[in-house]
């Protein structure tokens, strides 16, 4: 990097996002605080358009034709004043906490009209991990979806042996799930299905076929009546859900579905004493493989593709994954490769206060060549 370059991040109100605004600028050479409610009148031929898909994506839907068109100005309005100001120092680079939908959106798109680069950032399903990629995150991001990429990839075994050791069960908030300990029969013949968020964006956005998360249960108890004579999946709750899915399931079993939900035992427990984990996109997908288990995909996530999972990119393909449970597999090679390549060079290590390998951001910034 030639010269030093100013992190402009949209304002959040977590100090640990802040914190990690602040490294990374640490490293840039500097950062600037950009509130979320500066905003623009003057509109640019993309402004309506780029409103338009920002709202379609936005989490809070708004209320009534007035609440939509509010919105839609305020989104205008960010846009305007995001590609403005981006245009006037186009040698700042843009970062947004996740920036999929809403305000984070119109400000990213804003910026990328403007020409400059972009840096997106979020949680990431290692420990001690976060995200920052220059086209995006989750299903949207850079990391290569083909085996050829990671030939060259060295595993690191011990790096994969301290991560899987490091996982912890996330605690709950919700008073009817758990991460009690259990004893599971080494007898039970299994898939795991650790349910999510229901309007959480990797739900919302990157759900693929199935919708959203009834769709995803509906299709299961569909597809639950192909597994092998004495198979059933094993259901729990995401932790953090506000919405409870308890009596929906409940009454699927009532009516013959092969499948049981067990809200109480520690999740990692039900991934280890599984023969597979089935998710839409799940963390605990890929958090699955570092257990040398078998993981089906039903939705767009990062991990989705062949060798390192199983796609079901239909419902049909759900049915073959379950029909063929005992006979699920995967690249032991590919995997431990692609594992430790996001461990070690994707992900960014970050301990609250600073970054472990600066050089990722550097790479990042370098990466640009249009400064």
């Amino acid at each position: 990097m030639s010269k030093p370059r100013t992190i402009a991040y949209l304002a959040e109100p977590h100090a640990f996002k802040t914190a990690f605004f602040q490294a990374v600028g640490d490293v840039a050479g500097g950062t600037k605080r950009q509130p979320t409610w500066r905003l623009s009148t003057r509109a640019f031929p993309e402004t309506r358009a780029r409103a338009e898909a920002a709202l379609a994506r936005a989490k809070k839907q708004p209320k009534g034709p007035f609440g939509r068109w509010l919105k839609a100005a305020f989104l205008r309005g960010r846009y305007n004043w995001a590609r403005r100001y981006f245009a006037a120092h186009p040698s700042e680079i843009a970062l947004c906490w996740q920036g999929l939908t809403g305000t984070r959106r119109a400000f990213m798109e804003g910026a990328q009209d403007a020409g400059v680069l972009r840096l997106f950032a979020e949680l990431a399903p290692l420990p001690g991990r976060l995200t920052l990629d220059a086209q995006g995150v989750n299903a949207e991001g850079s990391v290569p979806q083909g085996a050829e990429f990671y030939d060259e990839i060295s595993p690191d075994a011990k790096l994969l042996s301290d991560l899987k050791n490091s996982f912890k069960a996330r605690a709950p908030r919700r008073k009817d799930v758990g991460q009690a300990t259990g004893a599971i029969s080494a007898k039970e013949r299994f898939l795991f299905v650790p349910l999510q968020v229901p309007d959480d964006s990797q739900m919302l956005l990157f759900a693929g076929w199935c919708g959203g998360l009834s769709g995803f249960v509906d299709a299961l108890v569909k597809a639950s009546q192909a597994l092998p004579e004495g198979w059933f999946l094993r259901l729990k709750e995401h932790p953090s859900s506000k919405v409870a899915m308890t009596e929906q399931i409940t009454a699927h079993i009532k009516a013959g579905a092969r499948m049981m939900l067990d809200n109480d035992t520690d999740s990692f427990a039900q991934i280890e004493a599984s023969q597979g984990v089935v998710t839409v996109n799940s963390s605990m997908g890929l958090q699955a493989m570092f257990f040398d288990k078998p993981v089906v995909v039903t939705g767009q996530a990062l991990f989705g593709f062949d060798g390192v999972a199983t796609p079901a990119d239909s419902f049909e393909r759900l049915v073959e994954a379950f029909k063929s449970a005992g006979e699920l597999s995967f690249d032991q090679g590919l995997r431990q490769r692609f594992l430790t390549w996001l461990a070690r060079d994707y992900y960014i290590e970050f301990d609250g206060t600073k970054l472990a390998k600066p050089e990722q951001v550097l790479a990042l910034i370098s990466a640009d060549k249009r400064h």
